[in-house]
C-alpha cells in the first residue's frame, strides 16, 4: 500500500463570485426564512383553481357574511363570495401587478442610466436633469395624479406604479457604469468602434446584474404596498376582480370591522406577511451581492 502525499504546488479550488453569494444567502436566517413564506404562496396563489372548488367571483346566497367553516375556511363577504378564492385570486393579481411593473421599470431604469453614462457629457448632463425633475415630483400626489388619469384596472395601475419607481434605479445604474467606463476593457470596446448597444448589453448590463436583482426584489414588496393603497382608495384594482387591496377596502365599513373581521383581517395579514417576507429575500440579495462581505 502506497501513501501520496499531498502535491504542495497544486492551486486549491476556490469558489466562483456567485457561489459564494448563494452561500451567503442561504447563511442569512431571515432571507431563508423569507423563502419558506414566499415559496408556498406563489404556489398556492398559481395552482389554487387546480384545487380549491370555489371561484373569486361565485355567489352563494346562502352564505353571506358567514364565518369560517369546513366549507368557507375563510368565510364569506357581505354578497357570498367565498373569500379563500378571492384572498388566493387577489394575491394572483397583486403579484402579477408587482412583477409586471417591477419589469417594467427596471428596462426603464437601466436604459436611462446606462445611457446617461456612455452618452457623453452633453446626453449625460441633459438625461440626469430629466431624473432630477422626475425625483423632485412629491410621490404620493404624483401617483394620484396618474392613477386618476389612467383610470382602473390592472393594466393602467402597472404603467402608474412602473413610472414612479424608475427614477432611483437609473441613479444606481449610472453610478457604477460611470466606474465602469474608464475600465481598460471598455476603453478598449469604445476605441475599436463599438456602438452604444454593445456597450450597453455587452458591458454594462452584465456588471449590473446585482444591483438589478436586488433592486427587484426590493421594488417587488413596494410595489404590492403600492397596488394594495392605490385599489384601497378606489384607484388601483377595481371590483368584482380581487386584490388585497379591494379586498382591504371592506374595512372601511364599521359594520365589517366589527362584526365581520374575517373579511378583511385574512387579507391585511397575508398582504403583511408578504411584503415582510419579500424585504428579508431583498435584504439577503443585498448581503449576499455584497463584495465587502467576503472580508468578513
Amino acid at each position: 500500500m502506497t501513501i501520496t502525499a499531498p502535491d504542495p504546488t497544486a492551486v486549491p479550488k476556490t469558489k466562483g463570485p456567485l457561489r459564494r453569494a448563494l452561500d451567503r444567502f442561504f447563511e442569512n436566517r431571515a432571507a431563508r426564512a423569507g423563502l419558506l413564506i414566499v415559496v408556498p404562496i406563489l404556489l398556492a396563489v398559481s395552482t389554487y383553481p387546480l384545487w380549491w372548488p370555489f371561484s373569486p367571483n361565485a355567489i352563494d346566497l346562502r352564505a353571506i357574511n358567514k364565518g369560517p367553516s369546513a366549507i368557507h375556511w375563510l368565510g364569506s363577504d357581505g354578497v357570498g363570495r367565498d373569500v379563500m378564492a378571492r384572498l388566493l385570486q387577489g394575491g394572483r393579481i397583486s403579484l402579477l401587478v408587482a412583477v409586471c411593473s417591477v419589469a417594467i421599470s427596471i428596462v426603464i431604469g437601466f436604459l436611462v442610466g446606462a445611457v446617461a453614462s456612455f452618452g457623453g457629457r452633453l446626453v449625460d448632463g441633459t438625461v440626469m436633469r430629466f431624473v432630477d425633475l422626475a425625483m423632485t415630483l412629491p410621490p404620493v400626489i404624483f401617483l394620484l395624479v396618474l392613477a386618476s388619469i389612467a383610470g382602473t384596472g390592472i393594466a393602467p395601475t402597472i404603467l402608474v406604479i412602473s413610472l414612479l419607481s424608475w427614477p432611483v434605479l437609473s441613479r444606481m445604474v449610472r453610478a457604477r457604469l460611470l466606474e465602469l467606463r474608464e475600465r481598460d476593457f471598455v476603453v478598449a470596446a469604445r476605441g475599436m468602434g463599438a456602438g452604444l448597444p454593445h456597450l450597453l448589453f455587452r458591458h454594462g448590463l452584465p456588471n449590473c446584474i446585482d444591483i438589478l436583482v436586488v433592486y427587484a426584489t426590493l421594488q417587488i414588496a413596494n410595489a404590492i404596498l403600492l397596488e394594495a393603497g392605490l385599489s384601497f382608495l378606489g384607484l388601483g384594482i377595481a371590483p368584482p376582480e380581487a386584490s388585497w387591496g379591494n379586498m382591504l377596502n371592506l374595512a372601511r365599513s364599521t359594520v365589517v370591522l366589527e362584526q365581520y373581521p374575517w373579511q378583511w383581517m385574512f387579507p391585511g395579514a397575508v398582504l403583511v406577511l408578504t411584503v415582510l417576507a419579500i424585504n428579508f429575500i431583498g435584504d439577503g440579495l443585498r448581503d449576499a451581492f455584497d463584495p465587502r462581505s467576503d472580508l468578513n
